[in-house]
């Protein structure tokens, strides 16, 4: 079982959550969701605080929503009146510290224990490294946002969406992502990546990281850009996230992770570039 945290200052740690076992009717325990109040935690970051609470004022539309501290949530975390929207941090087994922080959706309930521990979780997606912050997380949260909700009312309406968690995103890039121009971040591909350039095509191009993000941030039609979550000091068996979000509509197209190891690092492997490129 993994060991998750609620940030304050995107890593300090207050609040143990823990991964949650599947059950078998993910779709009817959700069936409550737009009639609940999503509870969005402040993890108490002044940055991270005023940058949730603005993209959840824009975005946030499945359900009515407020804002809470984390002591707040501590309190009423076993009301089942309550959905709860909360970043956290990750330690996972092999590590000594949590190494990545998580945007979660979790339902409250009166089997509540020690953090999130017996809570229902939606949908748990990367944000960034703990401990530090580089900025490009601010960039993606709204993204982040937007693919809980999206996830959430999939879930919502299909049992399969539900049990297929993030791997639900990838459908999406099936369907609709490999007709669109990739701007990919060369630092976001791992250096035992020998020869990328044999995966790439006339909109299929690496560029530098301000040049990726840079798309993002104009909201270029019709353009995938890269993002990967990954340790500041992994460890062999540490897990490393990518993914590929659309400029304009800020919607997640691709989710992939692998465990670092002595030969694979963080960043896109072959695999995945193999993968984005045989769909095109």
């Amino acid at each position: 079982m993994r060991k998750v945290i609620l940030t304050v200052a995107l890593a300090l740690c207050g609040l143990v959550l823990m991964a949650q076992g599947r059950v078998s009717t993910r779709k009817y325990i959700l069936n409550d969701f737009q009639d609940k109040i999503t509870k969005v935690v402040l993890p108490g970051s002044d940055l991270l605080d005023g940058a949730l609470r603005q993209e959840v004022v824009q975005s946030w539309t499945l359900s009515p929503f407020e804002f809470c501290t984390t002591s707040e949530f501590e309190k009423l975390k076993k009301s089942s009146n309550y959905y709860f929207l909360l970043a956290g941090s990750v330690q996972f087994k092999g590590e000594t510290q949590p190494s990545l922080v998580f945007l979660t959706l979790v339902k409250g309930g009166p089997e509540a224990g020690e953090g999130t521990t017996g809570m229902h979780e939606v949908i748990s997606l990367p944000l960034c490294a703990a401990g530090i912050s580089t900025g490009r997380e601010l960039v993606y949260l709204g993204a982040m946002v937007e693919a809980v909700q999206t996830f959430t009312e999939a879930a919502m309406e299909s049992e399969k969406a539900a049990y297929l968690g993030s791997e639900w995103f990838n459908r999406i890039y099936s369907r609709e992502g490999k007709m669109m121009a990739i701007w990919m971040s060369r630092d976001d591909i791992d250096s035992s990546v020998k020869a990328p350039a044999k995966y790439l095509d006339e909109d299929f191009r690496i560029v530098s990281e301000d040049d990726s993000d840079g798309r993002y941030l104009s909201g270029d039609f019709n353009t995938l850009c890269s993002y990967v979550v990954a340790p500041t000091n992994p460890v062999p068996g540490s897990w490393c996230y990518k993914m590929l979000f659309e400029a304009n509509s800020h919607r997640l197209f691709y989710i992939s992770r692998h465990r670092i190891s002595d030969t694979r690092g963080a960043g896109f492997l072959d695999g995945d570039l193999r993968k984005i490129a045989r769909a095109r």
